[in-house]
């Protein structure tokens, strides 16, 4: 575990305290800032409904990328010296993304009253707003075209500065529509904020003007999207799955208790979104890269209870601290109007720790590409997320939202402990060692 710890002195806090840190750190406040003005402005109905649209948008986006990102990244880095494989890339992706997106696009366009239906009800009419959002989309696969290049290049100072940029743009444009327009405006603003990261894309293809005459169809390949398969697979089942989800579980809240108890529930998402992402991307740093190197039972065995012995108490003493402190966080984040969202803390919180473990060892079926593995699980977390959340809405009201969140995780870490139980509680043979 020294090997941790000597990361985050060495790169977390020196290399990432200047980029993903300060990235991140933006994200929150802005998202902060947004939720209040939110909270004043609109209210807790407004609250849910800017949920269904933001959980939609985040499964599209997923989508018109063909969860391509991930993958995109690996294979850059591993071709940039290499001119032809590179450009095989480059076209492939950007080809790909680019059909998918615009049929997206014209497919979201002209079914916007289905789509309105399905995320709002047909009690709310904001047809246009899912027409602008079809009408972005291809730019936004445009910018994280750009961006995967720029990551794949280790470009990571320009990188930070155009996300800073466009975090403090979208949320300056954000507030103003909130200020200006209330419901209407805060749904603008979820849908045109993406493609006001255009700035991403131009600042990249001037920074490498070579790389666009590397892009050609005649260089598309299949076998690259082959290469590819197992990445978009995995990132489309968790990228699409979870916000669809997500609302499922507020319509039926909507439905069946109301819309305000639906806004709620988005409020106590919000506050866990905030306080997980430092966490998400220390392993998204760290654990994967780590867990990729290791050949040894032995030594995965040692990453796990390290992380759990020395990240683990930290993240517990934080999660005290906010349950503790809900009230003075509903206040700073919310208003009194969403006074209710205290009672949610303690399942949800309980449910993201959890999470928190569950993840530090299902971080192995992407490190030793188990893929089948992986989707097949995801799933089941999936179905069990909707399944006990219905049902225990049903038995205990809105809290019953919470519980489910609770529930789910608390299974999904027992089969990860099933799985791999052996790696970590068996005895190990040294002749058997290596995985």
């Amino acid at each position: 575990m020294k090997r941790l710890l000597h990361y985050i002195d060495t790169e977390i806090l020196v290399k990432s305290a200047r980029l993903n840190t300060a990235n991140i750190s933006i994200k929150i406040i802005a998202g902060i800032l947004i939720s209040k003005f939110i909270a004043v402005h609109i209210g807790p109905y407004g609250m849910a409904l800017i949920g269904n649209l933001r959980n939609f948008l985040s499964a599209l986006q997923s989508f018109a990328i063909a969860g391509l990102y991930k993958g995109v990244v690996k294979y850059i880095s591993q071709f940039k010296d290499d001119a032809l494989e590179l450009s095989k890339t480059l076209s492939t992706v950007f080809y790909a993304g680019f059909f998918t997106s615009l049929f997206l696009g014209l497919l979201c366009y002209y079914n916007a009253q289905f789509i309105n239906d399905f995320i709002f009800s047909a009690n709310y009419n904001y047809v246009y707003i899912i027409r602008v959002m079809a009408i972005v989309l291809p730019f936004y696969a445009l910018n994280m075209f750009a961006f995967s290049i720029m990551n794949g290049f280790a470009k990571y100072k320009i990188l930070l500065v155009i996300n800073i940029i466009g975090q403090v743009l979208g949320l300056l444009v954000t507030l103003v529509l909130i200020w200006q327009e209330n419901i209407d405006g805060a749904l603008m603003a979820i849908v045109i904020t993406p493609a006001l990261g255009l700035l991403i894309t131009v600042v990249g293809i001037l920074y490498r003007k070579s790389l666009v005459s590397s892009i050609k169809i005649t260089n598309v390949s299949f076998s690259i999207l082959n290469k590819l398969s197992p990445y978009m697979l995995m990132a489309l089942v968790s990228s699409i799955a979870i916000p669809v989800v997500m609302i499922f579980i507020r319509n039926y809240i909507i439905a069946e208790i109301s819309i305000e108890e639906a806004g709620y529930w988005e409020a106590i998402n919000r506050v866990s979104s905030y306080y997980l992402m430092f966490f998400n991307s220390l392993m998204a740093l760290y654990i994967l890269p780590r867990f990729t190197e290791i050949n040894s039972q032995k030594i995965f065995r040692k990453e796990v209870f390290g992380f759990y012995k020395t990240i683990m108490p930290v993240f517990g003493l934080l999660l005290l601290i906010i349950f503790f402190s809900r009230s003075v966080l509903v206040n700073i984040l919310f208003t009194e109007a969403f006074r209710p969202v205290e009672d949610l803390f303690g399942y949800q919180i309980l449910g993201d720790l959890i999470r928190v473990l569950s993840m530090v060892t299902a971080y192995q079926f992407l490190a030793k590409k188990m893929f089948s593995h992986f989707i097949i699980l995801e799933i089941f977390l999936f179905v069990m997320k909707y399944v006990s959340s219905i049902y225990l809405i049903d038995a205990f009201g809105l809290k019953g939202a919470v519980m489910g969140h609770f529930l789910s995780y608390l299974m999904y870490f027992a089969i990860i402990l099933l799985i791999f139980g052996s790696s970590l509680f068996g005895v190990l043979n040294e002749e058997e060692d290596d995985y």
